[in-house]
């Protein structure tokens, strides 16, 4: 259970005064210039010990990341570029950070610019982010003028912070695909390596990282690595956004410990499962990529990399789609599968024919017709797509599927079961019309 007084983002409701000034009365832009003075490598190896592993779904050690940058130029500038194209279906905390508490992000990206040598921050935000991307730039521009960043700035590094929006395309947030369609090309993905950290934006070392990722390590180097590292299990420390969306009677974004059970989140901040806990049916706990884990196997289950991992599932972002029994399951993994298949980029075609393929066959699932064997067909589709594309989209259209076929397969029967007995029903009929 998180303390009022561990909480790094202290105003992510927009209860109080997100200027400059609010954020300042808040404990935020204190002892920027102290921190940069300590020099790149302590920052590095602070957030290293922090225990921090990347919020933006995959989990990899942000300090260690940092750490890829070159220690010296070899003529090239470096870049740092935070991913703010949040466009996962669920997620919805990066949102928030920009909208309500931007100023946490703008005083992280001058700090890991600086911890990587990187001259500017590029913000790649959601197209259909108007409001988030405005409240962004008003923060940025308010930090210019008080000379917290850009050039001659008072902390002591020169840097500067752009905003660029993105046209709503889910491919954009895969970190290469994102490098592509800020240097104006079509967003794929490129084939790795080299890596981002060696040929990243512009051919130029970059890092790219996600907006929480970058905005809570100022608060992590104000009160020390230890603070952070003592929250939450070992391997998964810290605080965390967590987003409690569907059926739930209270969904909302909320600060909390790593390692909190499902139980206790819900209960503490989502006002229970709608119903009652008899009535929840499954929970989608990372975001839509992420296979489905059934209500009995989640309610006690640590929320966390390693306690989804254990549940074959994964932690990714978490957005924890809750879904009592009023929900068609099956249907539901179906929208999952065609949002894949509209957003996959056409670049490999495992992922551009497969995840139109899977979704077609889950559309006859969804009314049963089909014949049980077509459900390990699918399952082996799933594993031809899972792991052969050059990002990890392929495998984020295959997990849900391959979560629903292992969770929920004897639903999936009993509609065929259910159709193919009315369609018996009716030859006789048929018969005597001919």
């Amino acid at each position: 259970m998180l303390a009022d007084k561990d909480r790094i983002f202290t105003n992510i409701y927009g209860r109080f005064d997100k200027s400059l000034k609010g954020a300042q009365a808040r404990g935020h832009w204190d002892g920027t210039a102290g921190i940069i003075e300590k020099g790149r490598d302590w920052i590095i190896n602070e957030m290293k010990a922090s225990g921090l592993r990347g919020r933006g779904g995959a989990g990899f050690p942000t300090g260690l990341k940092w750490s890829f940058m070159p220690k010296q130029s070899d003529g090239r500038p470096s870049y740092l570029v935070v991913n703010a194209d949040e466009s996962e279906p669920g997620t919805c905390k990066d949102r928030e950070i920009l909208r309500h508490d931007p100023h946490t992000l703008v005083e992280g990206c001058l700090i890991a610019g600086f911890a990587m040598g990187a001259i500017a921050a590029y913000i790649y935000v959601r197209g259909e982010f108007i409001r988030e991307r405005e409240a962004l730039q008003r923060a940025i521009d308010e930090a210019y003028e008080a000379g917290l960043i850009g050039k001659g700035n008072k902390n002591g590094y020169d840097f500067d912070i752009y905003v660029h929006h993105g046209a709503g395309a889910y491919i954009c947030g895969e970190e290469t695909a994102l490098l592509e369609s800020l240097e104006g090309k079509k967003g794929q993905p490129r084939l790795k390596p080299p890596f981002p950290a060696n040929v990243g934006l512009y051919g130029c070392p970059t890092t790219v990282n996600n907006v929480e990722s970058i905005a809570v390590a100022p608060t992590i180097l104000r009160r020390g690595a230890s603070w952070f590292s003592s929250i939450g299990r070992p391997n998964n420390v810290g605080t965390k956004l967590f987003m409690l969306v569907g059926h739930v009677n209270t969904p909302c974004t909320v600060e909390e410990a790593m390692g909190i059970t499902f139980r206790e989140l819900v209960e503490k901040h989502g006002g229970g499962i709608r119903g009652g806990w008899d009535n929840l049916l499954a929970v989608i706990p990372g975001g839509a990529s992420c296979p489905v884990v059934k209500a009995e196997d989640i309610i006690d289950c640590p929320m966390d990399f390693d306690g989804l991992r254990e549940k074959k599932s994964s932690f990714g972002t978490a957005a924890v789609i809750v879904m009592d029994k009023s929900t068609d399951i099956v249907k539901a993994i179906a929208r999952l599968s065609y949002f894949f298949k509209h957003e996959s980029c056409g670049q490999c075609t495992p992922c551009r024919e497969g995840t139109g393929w899977m979704w077609r066959v889950m559309e006859r699932l969804v009314r049963g017709e089909a014949h049980k064997r077509e459900i390990d067909m699918l399952l082996d589709v799933t594993k031809q797509v899972e792991g052969h594309t050059i990002c990890a989209l392929g495998d984020a259209a295959a997990w849900p599927i391959q979560g629903l076929i292992r969770n929920f397969r004897p639903e999936i029967e009993r509609r065929i079961d259910e159709f193919s007995r009315n369609a018996h029903r009716h030859e006789p009929v048929l018969a005597a019309a001919e």
